[in-house]
């Protein structure tokens, strides 16, 4: 069952985000279960809403990929993260990537 997961991580800046963005490199080699990710930015730092085919798909990314990254780049704190099953999932320009297993 899909999941939808939200994100606050505050403190965190666009240039940390890219940086991260950059060295776990999720585009160009997207992790397995990944359906949708979107990010911006408030007074209060870093806001993601992914969507993921599972809650271990997310899991499995956040601890083999993820956080190796952000420790890598010395992003501190933790976020705050709200997961919940999706009820339905509508991404009309979502093409599904071939995906390495």
């Amino acid at each position: 069952m899909p999941i939808v997961m939200d994100m606050v991580w505050r403190g965190v800046t666009p240039e940390q985000y890219d940086a991260a963005r950059k060295l776990v490199d999720w585009e160009g080699d997207p992790p397995a279960g990944g359906i949708y990710h979107v990010a911006s930015f408030s007074n209060q730092g870093l806001h993601v809403t992914d969507v993921w085919e599972s809650a271990e798909a997310f899991q499995r990314f956040v601890d083999t990929r993820l956080m190796p990254g952000v420790q890598q780049i010395g992003i501190q704190g933790q976020p705050q993260v709200d997961i919940r099953p999706a009820h339905a999932v509508f991404a009309p320009g979502y093409q599904p990537a071939t995906r390495r297993r």
